[in-house]
C-alpha cells in the first residue's frame, strides 16, 4: 500500500493547529480546533483505504482487489455525524457564555487556583504500606516448621515461641485466640455510654 505524502503532510498540520487551538482559553478558538482535529481524522482514515479504487458497483470480470474499501469511507461518515454534534453542542455553549457573561474566554476558578498550590505529595495516598496490614494472625507454624496450626491448645507449638503481632510479640499459644471473638488479647470497647473502660 502506497502513502499519499500530500496527504500526511496536511493532516499533520491539521493535527498540530487544531491541539495548540483546544489548548486556548477561548472558546471559539477551542471550536474551531475541534474542527481542525476532526478534518485531520478524517484525512486520516481516507489515508488508510489505500489507492482509490473502481467504482463499487458489482461486475463479475472484476477482480475483488480492485474494488474500493468502504470501511474507511463508512468510517468518515460516522465521524462528520460525531464533528457535526460536537460542532452544534459546542456553539450552543458559546452562545450562552456570550449572552449571559459578554465574554468568550474561560476565567479561572477559585477552586482551581486552590487545587493548583497543593503539593502533589499526600502523606496518606503515598505512605509506603507495609508487607503485613493484618490486625490477625491467619496461621502460624508448627513445631516442625512445616505443619500449619491454628488450635489454641498448645499441642505442636513449642514452648516458649513467640509471634510478632503487629508492634507487639505473643506466645505462640495465644495467636490463635486472635481470631476468635471474645479474645483475651484484645481489650473489650467502650461501654454504650461513653464511660471508656
Amino acid at each position: 500500500m502506497s502513502v499519499n505524502l500530500t496527504l500526511l503532510t496536511v493532516m499533520g498540520a491539521l493535527y498540530a493547529c487544531g491541539i495548540y487551538l483546544i489548548l486556548e482559553r477561548s472558546l471559539t478558538r477551542v471550536l474551531l480546533g475541534l474542527m481542525l482535529l476532526a478534518n485531520a481524522t478524517n484525512l486520516l482514515l481516507l489515508a488508510t483505504g489505500g489507492y482509490a479504487g473502481l467504482a463499487p458497483l458489482y461486475n463479475k470480470d472484476t477482480a475483488p482487489g480492485d474494488y474500493n474499501d468502504p470501511l474507511p469511507q463508512a468510517l468518515i461518515l460516522t465521524s462528520i455525524v460525531i464533528s457535526f454534534a460536537v460542532t452544534a453542542f459546542m456553539l450552543g455553549i458559546i452562545y450562552r457564555t456570550w449572552v449571559l457573561a459578554r465574554q468568550d474566554e474561560i476565567q479561572d476558578d477559585a477552586e482551581d487556583r486552590r487545587v493548583a498550590k497543593t503539593p502533589s505529595f499526600d502523606a496518606e495516598d503515598d505512605s509506603v504500606i507495609p508487607v503485613e496490614t493484618s490486625e490477625f494472625p491467619l496461621t502460624m507454624l508448627g513445631t516442625d516448621g512445616e505443619g500449619i496450626s491454628d488450635s489454641r491448645d498448645g499441642a505442636g507449638h513449642a514452648s516458649g515461641a513467640t509471634v510478632k503481632v503487629g508492634d507487639r510479640k505473643l506466645e505462640a499459644d495465644e495467636t490463635a485466640s486472635e481470631e476468635q471473638p471474645g479474645s483475651l488479647n484484645v481489650p473489650p470497647p467502650p461501654s454504650q455510654e461513653g464511660g471508656g473502660r
